[in-house]
């Protein structure tokens, strides 16, 4: 990802609000007809003759999920006036590359939970889910062969890389109490916020789109995403185990530094020394957590996040002006509200 092209995260207590319900439930509703054969794909593209691949994927593919990635696809490509079902495909090999990296980042993090359950790789042991996560990579790069669209396979393939690419800095910059708010950014732009992209830009590029709305709906997906990511930092500290389905404090235990910490350490100099311990040397002790949770909240950070989230929240709806009014526009529009007032 080149951060050159990123703008610095800073506060806008500026930024244009609005009133829409916070929900996903019209983009749901919408997208219903497509997800049925959808959810049929990838029952069918996960199955294997060795029972423990289908047995591991669908311990975590069946166990929910918002399914926001192959919805932005379909939306993508509704939204473009679609006349073929070459999203299909690709929302499944969306849905496929989301979950192999959620594998592999459980196993990376020793996460305990995911999605309210047993973290895959506590179950079947690590190299099994390393294993199925690269099965599951597999299945995707078949599914997107078969629309026969090399953009298609160009767009999602190198989405696949800048990843990879993002969760590798991120390892590398954990405990780094100098992480900058543009290393932030980079950092999520890779790793959450480019598959938000290329769902979106591959759904309207299967559907034949011009390339002033293919640019637009990458642009939509990758602010979503920015925006999408931060709050889940922001939940990080806020929510709960029972909300999040993993445990709350993650990311304070794992020494990353989310947006929330980067603000929250710049406008607590004077806690300098346990920053330093917690994070940069993570010796953390009972207490340790609730201790940083109130410092972000008396400090401002969290809001100060917030606001971030809620820019790059507007701006995805922005892009979105090109298109004329109407249900699938309103829909992606509220979920761009939606990313940033969710508590799960």
């Amino acid at each position: 990802m080149d951060s050159a092209n990123i703008d610095t995260v800073r506060p806008a207590p500026e930024a244009v609000q609005t009133t829409a319900k916070p929900d996903v439930k019209a983009l749901v509703g919408l997208c219903d007809p497509d997800m049925v054969d959808i959810n049929a794909l990838i029952t069918e593209r996960m199955q294997s003759e060795v029972a423990v691949i289908p047995a591991l994927a669908a311990h975590l593919i069946a166990a929910g999920g918002k399914r926001l990635r192959p919805l932005l696809c379909v939306a993508a490509a509704r939204l473009c006036g679609t006349g073929n079902t070459h999203h299909h495909n690709l929302s499944a090999a969306v849905e496929f590359i989301h979950t192999a990296t959620l594998l592999h980042d459980d196993v990376v993090d020793s996460s305990q939970l995911r999605r309210g359950k047993v973290a895959a790789h506590l179950i079947w042991g690590a190299p099994s889910s390393v294993l199925v996560g690269d099965f599951l990579f597999a299945r995707a790069f078949e599914l997107m062969v078969e629309t026969g669209s090399l953009r298609a396979l160009d767009i999602l393939s190198k989405a696949s890389a800048v990843i990879t690419q993002g969760e590798v800095l991120q390892l590398m910059k954990a405990f780094d109490l100098n992480l900058s708010q543009a290393d932030y950014i980079e950092i999520i732009s890779s790793k959450t916020a480019a598959l938000f992209a290329a769902a979106s830009e591959s759904g309207a590029v299967a559907s034949g789109a011009s390339e002033e709305k293919i640019k637009a709906l990458y642009d939509y997906g990758m602010n979503l995403g920015l925006a999408f990511q931060i709050q889940d930092d922001i939940l990080d500290y806020r929510g709960s185990a029972a909300d999040l389905g993993k445990n709350a404090g993650d990311d304070f235990a794992e020494g990353k530094a989310t947006l929330p910490l980067i603000l929250a350490m710049q406008a607590t100099p004077t806690e300098a020394a346990f920053w330093d311990r917690v994070i940069g040397r993570r010796e953390q002790a009972d207490g340790d957590f609730q201790r940083a949770q109130g410092l972000m909240v008396s400090s401002g950070a969290l809001d100060a996040a917030r606001s971030v989230a809620r820019t790059y929240a507007d701006k995805a709806r922005a892009s979105l002006e090109i298109f004329e009014a109407g249900p699938w526009r309103s829909a992606l529009e509220n979920l761009a509200v939606y990313s940033v007032e969710r508590q799960t």
